[in-house]
């Protein structure tokens, strides 16, 4: 039974067909356009006998399509399939721009191998075997090649040849996939060469070639704009970058813009002054940042030494509480206040749930005092000698130093 059609008629959008087996929703047909999926590119959509295809897929080296109902339709019946037209030329224009994007990653990156791709209905994704870092200059890179390969509108072209010389040529790129799928059961593969035809009398060398069953445009200009997304590992050795093609491509730049002349207005600075002025805001923060956490330590410091102070066993205890600290700012500041006119320092306070902390010079053990608040209000805690933590307490924090109080 052959093979769909579409790779190497990828401009038909409606043909005729005659039914060769049906099982309940699944029709195979003597020939088809439909795509069905594999490698990465999505099954087409459309109609057939005037039902919605649902999936079109390989069964037994069979094509397969998957309707949305069973058809009312018999063997040796000619039917007509319709495929969607606008998906179809997405996909096209997408599987053609990875092509680029894999080309321009022969320019600019190092040891480059071929891991995958993927589409689907908003972006486009390529894995890269590469040892080189892709960061942003270097994506920024890949996105101005693959969009200055759509400006010269290189030709796109296909053919078969004999698997053995596909694996001679060293500028063809295979992927395990590719292997798997073509290889197995063929003797030729079909190998997609963006540019170098040679048309206009100069012997140029291609931009890509790689081994491929997809459908693609004819010409690079047909893809339209292509926005690179952003990058992400998906496994050891592997770069995925991701982007938009065409219509998609178009609005995610204008968002991009709008965002970015929105926040050039909010600065008060030009576009391309931003970088500069994000870099001086930065500083300021931090700046601020340390200079308020500093006012903050000295604010609740003053605090803590201004507590009240009880004696109990002969030992001063200063104890109270604080609001608007965490824990952890609130035992180093009771660190702080230990020796100076106090023994013991107890401060409760709430984050979440009130919490206690005990510092101690070591007359008395900070970790028994925390076990004696537990013991009566609930929650837990630990620590050691001079210094120790409770939370989760079941009271408030005034209830908590009252009872020390006693």
């Amino acid at each position: 039974m052959p093979q769909s059609l579409a790779p190497a008629e990828p401009d038909v959008r409606e043909f005729a067909a005659s039914v060769a087996a049906v099982d309940g929703r699944d029709v195979v047909l003597d020939s088809t356009y439909f795509y069905a999926e594999s490698g990465g590119q999505p099954a087409d959509r459309g109609t057939l006998a005037g039902h919605v295809v649902e999936h079109v897929g390989t069964r037994d080296g069979q094509v397969v399509h998957t309707l949305a109902e069973a058809p009312d339709v018999a063997v040796g019946e000619t039917v007509v399939g319709v495929v969607d037209n606008d998906f179809r030329t997405y996909c096209m224009r997408a599987h053609t721009a990875s092509h680029a994007l894999y080309g321009a990653g022969r320019e600019l990156l190092d040891d480059l191998g071929y891991g995958g791709f993927n589409i689907d209905s908003e972006k486009v994704r390529v894995d890269f075997e590469t040892s080189t870092d892709i960061d942003d200059s270097v994506l920024i890179a890949l996105e101005r090649l693959v969009n200055r390969v759509v400006w010269d509108s290189l030709p796109v072209s296909w053919e078969e040849v004999p698997v053995a010389e596909a694996r001679a040529r060293e500028e063809v790129a295979f992927n395990v996939k590719t292997e798997e799928g073509v290889f197995a059961d063929s003797d030729s593969v079909r190998i997609v060469t963006i540019g170098g035809d040679g048309s206009d009398g100069k012997d140029v060398d291609p931009f890509d070639v790689a081994a491929c069953g997809g459908t693609h445009v004819s010409n690079t200009r047909e893809i339209g704009p292509v926005e690179l997304l952003g990058r992400s590992n998906p496994g050891e050795g592997l770069t995925r970058v991701e982007f938009a093609v065409g219509p998609a491509a178009i609005d995610r730049r204008a968002s991009q813009k709008r965002a970015t002349l929105a926040t050039a207005r909010e600065l008060g600075t030009g576009v391309s002054e931003m970088p500069e002025m994000v870099r001086s805001l930065r500083d300021t923060t931090e700046e601020l940042e340390a200079s308020l956490a500093d006012l903050k330590t000295e604010v609740l410091t003053t605090r803590l030494a201004a507590l009240d102070t009880v004696e109990r066993d002969g030992l001063t205890w200063r104890v109270g509480t604080v609001s608007g600290f965490g824990a952890n700012d609130v035992g180093d500041a009771a660190k702080s206040v230990v020796g100076d006119g106090a023994d013991v320092a107890v401060v409760a306070g709430q984050q979440g749930s009130t919490f206690v902390v005990v510092a101690s010079t070591g007359d008395v053990a900070a970790v028994d005092v925390v076990d004696e608040i537990t013991d009566e209000f609930g929650g837990g805690g630990g620590g050691g000698p001079t210094f120790a933590q409770g939370g989760g307490l079941g009271a408030d924090p005034a209830d908590v130093v009252a009872s020390l109080r006693e």
